[in-house]
């Protein structure tokens, strides 16, 4: 595959790119080989228009009549999103979440590394927890030095995300994954991708059960 030139691809574009990516591996695990704009829309509930335009800034992923590849798709993204820089990262919050988080620790992606984790807990400060040591959030902007951290998850309540978020952007850290789904307040040169895990075993199941209706009138 040639090497893609993505220096004119619009930021909008670029941050649905990982959204297009996590439904097409899901596709593929479903067992779907070629789908079109449209159902594709229904699946990550972006405009199908958009979805085309999207596909458009990347080169010719499609063709007409005939709709897009899913493993061409995943085989490109892949390598739009793929870097071979490693990105250290800190887990804010250690609760259960945050604990299955770094227990996972992206295993399937070596270049992203979970190197250290904060909580304000007492109960958890300064213990070494299923071979994980927590560090209190007072530490964070040292840690964040010291170690280069240049990526934060915070797995915090929505009702104290927004100081978490405060204290993460105080260190210099411009890219947070954000488990809360509250919007926080960041500014312009911070980027926050919200996870709402609500929402998306919603979509999952709508995916699934369109899904299955499709394979029921097909029999």
């Amino acid at each position: 595959m040639d090497e893609l030139n993505l220096k004119n691809v619009p930021k909008a574009t670029a941050k649905r790119l990982p959204l297009y990516l996590r439904y097409l591996n899901m596709l593929q695990d479903a067992g779907v080989t070629r789908i079109k704009s449209k159902e594709f829309s229904e699946v990550t509930q972006v405009p199908s228009a958009t979805i085309r335009r999207d596909f458009s800034h990347l080169g010719e992923l499609g063709r007409s009549g005939y709709g897009y590849d899913v493993a061409y798709l995943i085989e490109v993204f892949n390598q739009i999103l793929d870097t071979n820089e490693e990105k250290r990262i800190a887990l804010v919050g250690f609760g259960n979440l945050g604990k299955a988080l770094a227990n996972n620790n992206f295993r399937r992606n070596s270049n992203l590394n979970i190197i250290a984790i904060f909580d304000n807990n007492p109960d958890l400060v300064g213990k070494e927890i299923d071979g994980h040591l927590v560090y209190p959030m007072s530490d964070f902007q040292e840690k964040v030095t010291e170690m280069g951290i240049t990526v934060a998850i915070s797995t915090v309540p929505s009702q104290f995300s927004q100081t978490a978020v405060d204290q993460i952007v105080a260190a210099g850290i411009t890219a947070i994954l954000n488990f809360a789904p509250d919007r926080v307040d960041v500014p312009n040169d911070v980027h926050v991708q919200y996870i709402d895990l609500t929402t998306e075993l919603q979509t999952l199941i709508f995916f699934d059960q369109n899904y299955q209706k499709k394979v029921a009138a097909k029999v």
